[in-house]
């Protein structure tokens, strides 16, 4: 019912940039929530940032002041600034999207590689 494409995702030098895109697309009326996830490799899956339809902002302590998370609901896309980027934001990041009420939807997830 909910497609998430995912794009920006690469390999950078600690303390540089990356900005991840990703377009919902299908059934997207009443989709509340959209955010990110990443998964690291030996790590479960962690909340990285995610924002409601009216602006709500919610960050893992690890990266706030670095990353910024943003939204363009006529394009129904969510993006993920990614700043000072550091080795350990080194993981699989995924799109999540939520309904007000419902069932919630993944992307197939981007990598992003920081090297040291």
């Amino acid at each position: 019912q909910v497609q998430l494409v995912e794009s920006g995702g690469g390999l950078v030098q600690a303390g540089g940039s990356l900005r991840l895109s990703c377009a919902a697309s299908g059934s997207i009326i009443d989709i509340n929530t959209m955010g990110w996830y990443r998964q690291a490799p030996g790590k479960q899956r962690e909340l990285v940032a995610a924002i409601t339809r009216s602006g709500s902002v919610n960050y893992a302590d690890s990266v706030k002041g670095r990353f910024t998370i943003s939204r363009d609901n006529a394009k129904n896309t969510v993006y993920l600034q990614m700043n000072s980027l550091k080795p350990e934001d080194t993981a699989v990041y995924y799109c999540n999207v939520r309904r007000f009420t419902g069932p919630q939807y993944w992307g197939q997830g981007t990598q992003v590689t920081v090297s040291s």
